[in-house]
């Protein structure tokens, strides 16, 4: 008797011009799990962000959560997560970040280029998250040279009394590449989501889990190219894998969308 193992046609990364109605709506029904858009901002815009951060430092994540370390230039929630709450920490961390993003003297703001390339096929609107109706960080770049552990990422578990004032029905993930290395830096996906029973794989003070979490469960790998923009369901565990040649820079930051149809951003 032969058995044959079904794959789940809906859990696939899709190529596209842009961010389509049908993309987002997509990711949030569980349509697709990925899409992916090449040249998403100009050539010239990436090569001039990147030339400023390349002449900053940046700062590492909380190595005693974060192993192997990954870098990053502006401050995330993640570092200001206590006992599922946001730190006040948080918000003199933000106006430093702030103000070193206003240092690097751009010509734009690459954040709100991003949100407006990704609203510009959506309805509702696109603006930063508020949480006690103070706004959020719009996001980071970060330098994961190492790779991610294999993790998840979802707001309403992380933060047990809640991360944002608006009502989530979906969030998804926002990568834009800069810079990549020669080998290796491909973003893994697999089709498995938190579980109670996963906590068992989960590596010791840290925000990743053993590789033995997602057992076989299907997955896909992204390889990673200067200028494209990825927008995922992190959800779904996922990690990257260490990269070897230039850095792996990209700009990053979450995506909520709403129960009134607006999609909200955070670092």
């Amino acid at each position: 008797m032969t058995s044959v193992r079904a794959r789940d046609p809906f859990f696939v990364a899709v190529t596209a011009t842009g961010f389509d109605r049908d993309h987002i709506a997509g990711l949030a029904a569980g349509r697709y799990a990925a899409v992916q858009v090449a040249d998403f901002l100009p050539a010239q815009t990436c090569s001039e962000l990147l030339a400023a951060l390349r002449r900053v430092p940046f700062d590492a994540y909380d190595t005693r959560r974060v192993d192997p370390p990954v870098f990053r230039f502006g401050v995330g929630v993640s570092d200001h997560r206590v006992e599922g709450a946001l730190d006040e920490t948080y918000w003199k961390a933000l106006d430093s970040s702030n103000a070193a993003w206003s240092e690097l003297d751009l010509d734009h703001d690459p954040f709100e280029l991003c949100r407006s390339g990704l609203g510009a096929r959506w309805p509702g609107r696109v603006r930063v998250a508020h949480h006690d109706r103070r706004e959020l960080g719009a996001g980071v770049a970060r330098e994961p040279n190492q790779g991610f552990q294999v993790h998840f990422d979802d707001s309403i578990r992380e933060f047990a009394d809640g991360l944002v004032d608006d009502h989530l029905v979906a969030q998804f993930a926002f990568n834009l590449y800069l810079s990549v290395p020669e080998r290796g830096g491909q973003t893994v996906v697999w089709r498995h989501r938190w579980a109670p029973g996963d906590e068992e794989f989960r590596l010791p003070a840290s925000y990743g889990y053993q590789r033995d979490v997602v057992g076989d469960a299907e997955s896909f790998v992204l390889q990673p190219r200067i200028g494209q923009a990825l927008l995922f369901d992190p959800r779904n565990f996922h990690a990257v894998l260490p990269s070897h040649g230039d850095r792996r820079i990209a700009l990053g930051f979450a995506v909520g969308l709403t129960d009134s149809g607006e999609l909200l951003t955070w670092g």
